[in-house]
């Protein structure tokens, strides 16, 4: 079954990493940098600040911890135990990879850090958020799926790589995400 798993892993990823076109190259490697959300982040902070006043403090420390969550557990758990290794590092298509800027990252790659990250952040601010922008779901999901497809695009990471990240934060997010919830409601429920 794993086997099975591996190759329909693998067949999809030769087939989605290999649908690269040029001028989509730099788009897709801006879209995967870390920092070039930061203006996206600053206006994501500003919404939590703007709604939540006082109580924002909570949920500014429940983004820092649900990012060292889900990092730690991406980084520090699943690449050391699963030491799957990345589709550029495989030797038996690493030939086959399309890397846009020929960088490859670290030797593992399950589960994709980018994902688990994104979908953490999108989970807890999508729930947190949620009764003041409706919408806010289909642009926190848009925006961390396509960070999680230009890992593959970049020839990082196999889909089942990005799908358990996907999932994993996306689990950190709501737990954490209802924690916040909690201290909040017993705050306000307190004054």
């Amino acid at each position: 079954m794993i086997d099975f798993l591996t190759r329909i892993d693998t067949e999809l990823f030769l087939f989605l990493n290999g649908l690269h076109v040029d001028w989509l190259d730099p788009v897709m490697t801006f879209i995967s940098g870390k920092i070039t959300w930061a203006p996206f982040y600053i206006v994501l902070l500003f919404l939590v600040i703007k709604n939540y006043k006082k109580q924002s403090i909570i949920i500014i420390i429940g983004i820092i911890l649900l990012i060292v969550c889900s990092d730690q557990v991406s980084s520090g758990i699943f690449k050391p135990i699963f030491e799957r290794p990345r589709p550029c590092h495989n030797e038996a298509i690493k030939d086959l990879v399309y890397l846009p800027n020929g960088h490859c990252g670290g030797a593992y790659g399950f589960i994709s850090s980018h994902a688990c990250n994104t979908f953490a952040l999108a989970a807890f601010l999508t729930l947190l958020l949620k009764k003041y922008y409706k919408k806010i779901a289909y642009v926190m999901f848009i925006w961390a799926t396509l960070v999680a497809y230009s890992r593959i695009y970049m020839g990082v990471h196999y889909p089942g790589d990005v799908i358990a990240g996907a999932a994993v934060g996306a689990i950190i997010g709501v737990i954490i995400a209802k924690i916040a919830d909690k201290i909040i409601n017993r705050k306000v429920n307190r004054n």
